[in-house]
């Protein structure tokens, strides 16, 4: 702990804060209730298991919605909790470089065709290397040639943006 000065009250050097989102809290409740099922499933079963009870259809089907449905429910939602978040997060994150990407190639546009990552990460509020890593990304896609200076810096230009404005000339392929 640190003191201020003039004053004898201590002041914390680390803060924390726990902070989650809704949907982290709903998946850990899928975790949890996932768990509760299975054990009541489970404590549902034992009981059968230590019961006097006659063997039958009846008793068969009891232990089938006593026991089986929690058990699989519980199953259910445990394999949504470990399935659900790897899923959601691939999704997110490809949408997240396809807004990128989609970003970049507009700010092309109002910058005649050729950026820098210095640019793209200026403009779009993004690390250096996000900027990079989707710039390469359409370069690797030849949606960008890659260029360089005699400085050494490097240029990303896309030949779609620089020709946009001879597209009302265009004409069909098989015209002379």
């Amino acid at each position: 702990m640190r003191f201020i000065e003039g004053e004898n009250v201590p002041e914390p050097a680390v803060r924390c804060t726990l902070t989650a989102t809704f949907g982290e809290v709903r998946n850990m409740g899928r975790l949890i209730g996932g768990c509760c099922l299975i054990a009541v499933g489970l404590f549902v079963l034992l009981g059968f298991t230590q019961a006097d009870v006659q063997g039958g259809l009846a008793t068969v089907v009891a232990l089938l919605i006593g026991a089986g449905l929690p058990v699989a429910g519980g199953a259910w939602l445990i394999a949504r909790h470990f399935g659900a978040g790897r899923v959601r997060g691939e999704r997110r994150e490809a949408l997240r470089r396809e807004t990128l990407e989609a970003e970049v190639l507009r700010l092309a546009g109002r910058h005649s065709g050729r950026l820098t990552a210095v640019e793209v990460a200026g403009e779009l509020a993004v690390s250096p290397a996000a900027a990079e890593e989707a710039l390469h990304a359409l370069a690797l896609r030849k949606v960008a040639d890659l260029q360089i200076t005699d400085s050494g810096v490097l240029v990303y230009v896309f030949h779609d943006v620089l020709h946009a404005p001879e597209k009302d000339q265009a004409r069909r392929l098989l015209d002379p």
